[in-house]
């Protein structure tokens, strides 16, 4: 999930150059980032594709070109600009023999994946549109297309689980010579799919010689189109069915794994690892200690204090009606959009209702460490999470702030490289006295 707050109908946005401060030790007075879109939503989204560019999910000036399409606020146009750039590369690449350039097939299917999603990212406010399902069975065709060529190609399994779900997970194995390695399991949050995090962190954790374990739990993209779950609190009964998973495999280090949660998924991972005892450590992506009651807090006042009245029917209706306005911006939309997609309901109150049980308060004592937590200073929504989090695990924990000039932003937006450097070279140092 992107950095924004929800302060008024007319004033709902995200700036990325207003806290200057860091402990990477950086000068960052004055630093901003240039604007990709006339709308600040957008704009994150825009730069989430760019980011993929980074481990070659994405290219960067097609990116910028379909961008140039985009109408600020106009999620149909969002949707038209990259599906069209979505089928063009999507197309480049079954043109492609890829058994004489099999390199070259594979980035072109990665990318055709990456622009895949894209396309589907605004579409969730009619439950109903057939494109949610089809354009998420064509990034998923692409992206297997594409893991079926890297060295080792990656594998999809679905975990079983004693809470009445599966767990779709992609495994991808190290190269090298075959012997235990440290494995890193990857989650995701409110917003993206499992494929997305290959290139948000897998390439570089198996660069670094481990195995990776991708996954996705309910509320999540393939389990809410699949198995119609929405979020669950419990994220243990998705992460310990994982853990379990992993000791049966002979090419995994039992005594070194690891689990990264990343955007909401600050809050998922730390939360089963207080019950999954079996992890060498965890890292906050960003930390988060509490989501409903930030959530809430960024609504306006008026709408919050008609939730807090607890009438259903009126809280509703105001959200749909705000929701409607054209004074309403792309985040809130979006915001209520997906969290209602997400959490499998229709209603706007059930939705902020389910969102206040997500909080880390009576379960921080529980979390063994060590972990990683982090924060960008570009997160305007999440500010300070991480550094809640981390004082209330005190020594268990390592909290670092990427700052403005960093570029990383929510959940390693725009800066994976510098990410994945600060984060996993922590974990490296884990590993290695396991």
């Amino acid at each position: 999930m992107r950095a924004f707050f929800l302060s008024s109908l007319g004033n709902i946005g995200l700036t990325y150059a207003t806290n200057t401060t860091g402990t990477n030790n950086t000068t960052a007075a004055n630093v901003t980032m240039v604007q990709l879109s006339a709308d600040t939503d957008f704009h994150f989204e825009i730069l989430r594709d760019l980011a993929a560019a980074s481990y070659g999910s994405g290219d960067i000036g097609e990116v910028l070109t379909a961008a140039y399409e985009i109408v600020p606020g106009n999620f149909e146009s969002f949707y038209s600009s990259f599906n069209t750039l979505a089928n063009r590369v999507y197309n480049a690449a079954q043109n492609i023999d890829a058994r004489m350039f099999p390199v070259s097939a594979r980035d072109t299917f990665f990318r055709a994946s990456t622009y895949f999603r894209s396309a589907d990212f605004y579409l969730h406010g009619n439950q109903s549109d057939p494109r949610i399902d089809s354009l998420w069975a064509q990034q998923t065709t692409a992206f297997d297309s594409a893991i079926a060529l890297i060295p080792i190609p990656g594998k999809r399994v679905n975990i079983t689980t004693s809470s009445g779900f599966y767990v779709p997970a992609i495994w991808y194995k190290a190269a090298g010579p075959n012997k235990c390695r440290p494995t890193v399991i990857v989650g995701g949050g409110y917003d993206g799919g499992q494929e997305e995090l290959y290139a948000q962190m897998g390439v570089n954790a198996l660069e670094r010689g481990w195995n990776v374990l991708t996954y996705e739990g309910p509320g999540q993209a393939s389990v809410v189109r699949d198995q119609h779950l929405g979020f669950i609190v419990e994220w243990e009964k998705v992460v310990t069915p994982v853990v379990d998973y992993l000791h049966t495999l002979p090419e995994v280090d039992t005594a070194a794994i690891a689990l990264v949660g990343l955007s909401f998924g600050g809050l998922l991972a730390p939360r089963a690892s207080a019950f999954e005892p079996r992890l060498a450590a965890t890292l906050a992506l960003d930390g988060l200690y509490q989501f409903g009651q930030l959530v809430l807090e960024q609504f306006p006042t008026v709408l919050a204090e008609i939730f807090n009245s607890g009438n259903k029917t009126a809280f509703d209706n105001a959200v749909n009606t705000f929701r409607a306005s054209p004074k309403a911006s792309t985040e809130f939309r979006w915001f209520v959009d997906q969290g209602t997609w997400a959490f499998a309901t229709k209603s706007p109150f059930d939705w902020m209702t389910q969102l206040q049980a997500y909080t880390l308060n009576g379960v921080t004592d529980l979390i063994p460490g060590p972990i990683f937590i982090a924060d960008s200073a570009t997160d305007t929504f999440f500010t300070g999470q991480g550094a809640v989090l981390a004082s209330k695990l005190r020594n268990r924990s390592t909290y670092y702030e990427f700052d403005v000039a960093s570029g990383v932003g929510h959940a390693g937006i725009g800066g994976f490289r510098m990410q994945n450097q600060v984060a996993l070279d922590w974990l490296q140092g884990i590993f290695c006295k396991c």
